[in-house]
This record gives C-alpha cells, sequence and structure tokens, in this order.
C-alpha cells in the first residue's frame, strides 16, 4: 500500500486569477474546486499536503524570462480563491504545509524531500500549475528521488496548448500515473 502526500503546485493570484501576472486564467480556475476535493480527501485521511508555490524577490533575475509573478508578500503570491480559503482554515494542522520554491521544481533549494521523508512518502500526487513548466519539472524532481508519481488530468492546467503532450510526457518520461 503507497504513502501518499499531495502536492498542489502554483495555485496563486499571479497564476490564476484572471489580473494576475501569468495567469492561465480560466482553465486554472477551473480546476479548483477539484483540488479543493482532493485536499478534503488527503486531510480526512491523515495524509500530508504540500502547497508548493513560486516565491520570488522583487528583483528575481527569473523575471528576465517571465513576467513579474509571485513576488514575496504580494497579492500575487497569496493562495487562490477558495484554496487560500482552504489553506487558512487548515495550516495550523500538523500534516498541512506550504512550501516556498524559487525554481520550477519544487524540491530544489527546499525541504520537501526532507518532509516527505519524515512521512516515509513512496508516492507524490501532483495537480497545479502549469502542466508543461513546474508540474513537469516536480514530477521529474520527485521522480529522480524515487517517489512514484500521479498526475492528474483534470487538476492540472497550462496557458499553452502543451497540457496533453506534458501529461504524456510525464508518463512516458517518469512512469507517471496520468489519472483522467
Amino acid at each position: 500500500m503507497s504513502r501518499d502526500a499531495l502536492l498542489i503546485i502554483d495555485m496563486s493570484n499571479d497564476f490564476v486569477h484572471d489580473q494576475g501576472g501569468l495567469s492561465a486564467g480560466k482553465p486554472a480556475q477551473k480546476i479548483v474546486p477539484f483540488i479543493v476535493k482532493l485536499a478534503d480527501q488527503f486531510n480526512e485521511t491523515g495524509k500530508p499536503i504540500f502547497f508548493c508555490m513560486d516565491a520570488h524577490e522583487a528583483n528575481d533575475a527569473h523575471f528576465n524570462l517571465w513576467p513579474v509573478h509571485n513576488v514575496k508578500g504580494t497579492w500575487g503570491a497569496h493562495l487562490y480563491g477558495s484554496l487560500g480559503e482552504w489553506y487558512v482554515t487548515h495550516k495550523q494542522q500538523q500534516k498541512v504545509h506550504f512550501i516556498p520554491k524559487p525554481e520550477y521544481d519544487a524540491f530544489i533549494r527546499t525541504n520537501l524531500d526532507q518532509l516527505l521523508k519524515q512521512y516515509e512518502v513512496d508516492t507524490v500526487q501532483l495537480v497545479g500549475v502549469c502542466t508543461d513548466i513546474c508540474d513537469f519539472l516536480t514530477a521529474y524532481g520527485a521522480y529522480s528521488r524515487g517517489y512514484a508519481t500521479i498526475a492528474y488530468n483534470k487538476g492540472m492546467a497550462t496557458f499553452t496548448d502543451q497540457h496533453e503532450r506534458f501529461l504524456e510526457h510525464m508518463h512516458a518520461i517518469f512512469k507517471t500515473t496520468i489519472i483522467d
């Protein structure tokens, strides 16, 4: 039997809200109810939940490549809508974590791997944005550290036309189980 954790990736105002700095817009907004429901299921069964969120300084070199987004302490860096409400309600619980990440891959320069090992997790379930960037690279980060990966088609979105292609890549390259 697997020991799972839920990774909710980059569901911030800047990535989801219509006025976000780098928004996937309606496709990202559409997945929010599914992610909240999944978080509820994980919470009810006592499984760990990680909100893995871009966290940039105002002068981050990352903004040479991308529009300004998820600057620490700004509206854009806050969790979007009902996910933000869910987090505020549950953040005091032992197995609910907020992981600020400076890179696409939520494992790079964070304590995510250490926390997963403390919980003896062997499988990470992935939802959030963007399918072809942070979701994909976090799936690789998990795979490269020996975790099995599960990705939810209806729990991921992106601002490009590459959603399906990158889910296929996750499956082909990292043996990620894709659940519709």
